[in-house]
């Protein structure tokens, strides 16, 4: 496997608890950083749960649900039944899913980058390896996408995502998103005494100490908070490709395609399909896992565009919260279908957020 990122950690844990012999290379070491939200939602916790991933004591935050903020309003929602998301610094879930790599006996090659493919081979710098099954987990720009004649991706709105840390006791147990003309910025609390902060915008050039002006709220509330962690960017995109396997190659994770940040469920996305991909390799089966893909993601995609429709608008992200602080039940049913419920109701829902806003 090429790319030890989550997806591809969490492949490797799943492919050993199924059985399957696994080689993992990557050209880093522990522990991976990107830039990211740091936002468990319920679901993915419940996919961690299942590989035996468990979160050291003060590593995670536990989230309760999502607050949207804009201009003077809020609207907030909690995960249904009860359950819970965390908040986790990224290298934290990295050196978590690494350790249970380790205890499982995959074969990490870690500060090795693959250099090629052939057939049934895989060429390191100073070795080959032959493998039944070749997978790209090498992230949204993978070099085994392209090697397999898969880089034929359909995007959607291309933004720009970046990172920071602040040294601040939480003032919540949920996500916060506040929503501006600029963008959006994700609030997640990672720890007892620091929170994430992920600017996301249609400008490459804007940072997220200078967005913070355009986020009062949010700037009065990290007033007084010290930076503790370094920049990190990124870019975010709703990308599709028509096929995610070819012959013995399989792609999983950002390799095989991406949804947009404001989602706040990439991870979640990326264990899915981790799962389903372990599954149809044990079962000698890569045709199952290309017709089940694309499902995965369908309803993120939908509530991606949905949300999307709110970015640059403040006049309509104002109207909206109006309609959550006044059908609440709106917006924790769009929440409940969002982690992973079952979407009956969702159009009867959808309908009537429409009309809300017409009306209100």
């Amino acid at each position: 496997m090429a790319g030890g990122g989550p997806a591809g950690l969490a492949l490797a844990i799943a492919a050993r608890q199924r059985g399957l012999s696994v080689v993992l290379a990557d050209a880093q070491h522990p522990a991976i950083d990107k830039a990211c939200g740091e936002g468990l939602l319920p679901d993915a916790v419940k996919s961690l749960r299942e590989l035996g991933v468990s979160l050291d004591a003060g590593e995670a935050y536990r989230l309760r649900g999502i607050r949207f903020v804009a201009g003077g309003g809020a609207a907030a929602a909690q995960f249904p039944g009860g359950t819970c998301g965390f908040g986790v610094r990224r290298t934290a879930l990295h050196r978590a899913l690494a350790s249970r790599c380790e205890d499982f006996g995959v074969e990490c090659l870690w500060g090795q980058s693959v250099e090629g493919i052939s057939g049934s081979e895989v060429f390191l710098k100073d070795r080959t390896i032959r493998a039944r099954w070749i997978v790209g987990a090498d992230g949204a720009q993978s070099r085994v996408r392209r090697w397999a004649g898969l880089d034929r991706p359909r995007s959607y709105r291309t933004r720009y995502a970046f990172r920071q840390h602040y040294s601040v006791a939480p003032w919540t147990d949920h996500v916060e998103v506040y929503w501006s003309q600029a963008g959006q910025i994700y609030v997640t609390p990672v720890g007892d005494n620091q929170v994430g902060v992920a600017l996301i915008s249609r400008n490459p050039k804007l940072r997220v100490q200078e967005a913070l002006s355009l986020f009062p709220r949010l700037e009065s509330r990290l007033a007084h908070a010290s930076v503790i962690s370094r920049e990190r960017g990124a870019v975010t995109e709703m990308r599709k490709l028509r096929r995610v396997c070819a012959g013995n190659i399989a792609l999983v994770g950002d390799a095989s395609g991406t949804v947009d940040a404001i989602t706040g469920e990439g991870l979640g996305l990326g264990l899915r399909q981790a799962a389903l991909l372990a599954d149809c390799l044990r079962a000698d089966d890569l045709g199952q896992y290309q017709s089940q893909h694309s499902r995965l993601a369908q309803r993120l995609r939908l509530i991606g565009r949905l949300l999307l429709t709110l970015d640059g608008r403040p006049r309509l992200q104002q109207r909206t919260l109006r309609v959550f602080q006044q059908r609440p039940e709106i917006f924790a049913k769009m929440l409940a279908v969002h982690v992973g419920a079952p979407a009956s109701g969702l159009a009867r829902n959808a309908f009537a957020l429409g009309w809300n806003l017409l009306t209100t």
